[in-house]
Parts: structure tokens; C-alpha cells; sequence
């Protein structure tokens, strides 16, 4: 088998692709021939030694990677219910930039008919991400108000697909004119691109502000995102680009001033105001295995039905693993990256 490894914290270079024996699975476990690994943002946090639960649930060196599609290839002691080559997506904490995964079978769900490999592999991350913070922590109406930003991004394109299902009016904030057209066909009913004044673009689309604000940019709009939040409405953080690097090359001199200018949420006056703050990581969720399962069950379902659409999807080698990151970091990509083996 082939896989990517991380060694040690650093830049692209960092990536190496190795060679070692194809795993047998383990009892509960099946072993997956990969057609396709989804690429996130949170890959390349890996890479730089900067994302939490790699160093506290794994450790170095490591194989990057949340999500994945293929085929059975062989079963463990235990397992019922799969067949050989069958199609099959599949979560995984970590290890996804691989031609071979071995996992347990309840990570791994049947493919709907109506999606290919490659799209299926771009779906499980973000589509999970933004269900989380939908339906477990916003619990949409209809008729909410929804500003969501990196519109035409991975985790932001499921947003705005699952508020538009929802009833809710998506405001989509967007880092170029070229990223338009994407948020709009995602779900976004407006779409603000992020350059001059356009926060007072936004405040003219929902002058009492907005039920949920989706923020993964950091300290750049963490502020204004709080400050945008109506009463009784929810800011909803699950990233933090505008603090690291779209070269590769950490400036720990700006990571921390970053660090000590991102907002501390007084909880006086959150009561005061009636707003709530939340926060998502999908791979702390690890251990909720049963609820990422049920939400995957339910996600599937409503691609197969038509109800939602996979994003736009680049392919790169496996062995392109770095171009791929940088491209993810440049902020310049519109949907979702995959490797494919």
C-alpha cells in the first residue's frame, strides 16, 4: 500500500509518500481499496504540528486524512453485512491519504447510487461539520436569517445547502467575484464578496442581524461576526484560517499577536444580550461514534434522494498531496480537493 506521512511538523515537504504491507483487518473491521481521500483545511493544520487532536489522539508521525470512498476488499472476524467490492464511503479519524485503510465497519456506509466515488469522498467531513452545528446546535426555522462565511468552500457549501432545505435565508460571504456563482448554487439567496466596506453590504441585508453566523476565519471577523448576532441568535465557530499561513511557512510572531487579539466572549454580557457563542471539531467527536453515524445515515439518505447535491470537486494524485494543500490554503478554491490513489 501507499500512504502519505508526516514525520514531523512542517512545510509541503513535510508530505512524504511511503510504501509498507497492505493491513489485514481486524476483528470489526473491514479493509477499503481507496478510489478516492477527501482533502480539508484542517489536513494542512496537521501538516504544520498546530491541530489539536493529532497531537493528543495520535501523535507523529501520522497519515492525514477524514474521509475516503472505495471498495470492500477484505472483512474482519465479526463483520456482517458487507460483500467484496462493494462500494462503500467511510470516516476515519486521521489516516485517509492512503491507497488502503483499514477501519471499523461502523464508519463505513453503502454508496448511493446517485454519487461517484470521487464525490462521495468529498462529502463526509464538511457535510457532518455543518449537520453538527444545523441541527445540533442552531436547530434551524424557517424563516431564519443565516450569514455564513467561506460560502463557496467545503463546510460553507453544505451550510448554505442545509439552511436553504431549511427554510432559512443564506447571506454568503465569499473571498472573490469568482466564488459567486458557487455560493449561489449552493443555496445562497445573497452573496457578499469580501472586499471593501461589505460588512455594511451585509448589515443592509438584515438590519436586525442574524439568527446564526457560521465564522471559520478567526480573529479577521470573529468580532464582527458577535457583534452581527441577533438576540436569542448563535455564532457558530468551527475554524480559524485567517490566522495561519496561505504560503506554508508559520510566522509564530503573527500567529501569536493573532492568538492575543481574538475575541474572549464576556458571559455578563452574552446574557445581557441574549446571544450564544458555540464551537465544533469533528475529530473531538470521535467518540460519539453512534450520533456521526446516525447523521451520516441521514445525510446519505437525502443525497441519494436528490435533496442535496455534492460540491464541486479538483482531483490531484495521491502523490500531489502537497499541491493539493497548497492549493486548499491558497483560499482561492472553490468546493472540495481529493486525492485519488
Amino acid at each position: 500500500m501507499r500512504r502519505i506521512v508526516i514525520a514531523r511538523p512542517g512545510g509541503y515537504e513535510a508530505l512524504q509518500i511511503v510504501a509498507s504491507p497492505t493491513p489485514a483487518p481486524g476483528p470489526g473491521q473491514v479493509r477499503i481499496a481507496v478510489a478516492a481521500a477527501g482533502v480539508n483545511y484542517a489536513d494542512g493544520i496537521i501538516r504544520m504540528g498546530l491541530y489539536e487532536s493529532a497531537k493528543r489522539l495520535h501523535g507523529y508521525p501520522i497519515t492525514p486524512g477524514f474521509e475516503l470512498a472505495g471498495h470492500i476488499e477484505a472483512i474482519g472476524e465479526g463483520v456482517e453485512g458487507w460483500s467484496i467490492g462493494e462500494p462503500v464511503v467511510a470516516v476515519t479519524l486521521f489516516g485517509g491519504y492512503a491507497s488502503h485503510v483499514c477501519l471499523p465497519a461502523d464508519r463505513v456506509f453503502p454508496l448511493p447510487p446517485s454519487l461517484g466515488l470521487e464525490q462521495a469522498a468529498a462529502i463526509p467531513t464538511v457535510f457532518l461539520t455543518a449537520w453538527f452545528m444545523a441541527e445540533r446546535q442552531v436547530h434551524p426555522e424557517p424563516g431564519d436569517d443565516w450569514l455564513v462565511h467561506s460560502a463557496a468552500g467545503g463546510v460553507g457549501g453544505a451550510l448554505a445547502q442545509l439552511g436553504r432545505a431549511a427554510g432559512a435565508r443564506v447571506v454568503g460571504v465569499v473571498g472573490g467575484a469568482h466564488k459567486v456563482d458557487a455560493a449561489r448554487t449552493a443555496g445562497c439567496r445573497e452573496v457578499v464578496v469580501a472586499e471593501g466596506d461589505w460588512w455594511r453590504r451585509v448589515e443592509a441585508l438584515a438590519p436586525a442581524g442574524f439568527d446564526a453566523v457560521f465564522d471559520a476565519n478567526g480573529v479577521r471577523t470573529l468580532a464582527a461576526s458577535y457583534a452581527h448576532v441577533k438576540p436569542m441568535g448563535k455564532l457558530c465557530i468551527y475554524g480559524f484560517a485567517s490566522m495561519l499561513p496561505r504560503d506554508g511557512r508559520l510566522n509564530w510572531a503573527k500567529l501569536a499577536w493573532d492568538w492575543l487579539r481574538t475575541p474572549r466572549f464576556m458571559p455578563l454580557a452574552m446574557t445581557r444580550d441574549n446571544r450564544s457563542v458555540m464551537a465544533c471539531n469533528l475529530s473531538f467527536l470521535s467518540a460519539e461514534a453512534a450520533l456521526l453515524a446516525r447523521g451520516m445515515r441521514e445525510l446519505l439518505d437525502r443525497f441519494a434522494s436528490g435533496a442535496l447535491v455534492p460540491p464541486p470537486v479538483t482531483t490531484f494524485p495521491l502523490e500531489r498531496a502537497a499541491d493539493a494543500q497548497r492549493a486548499i490554503e491558497s483560499g482561492r478554491t472553490v468546493g472540495k480537493l481529493v486525492l485519488v490513489p
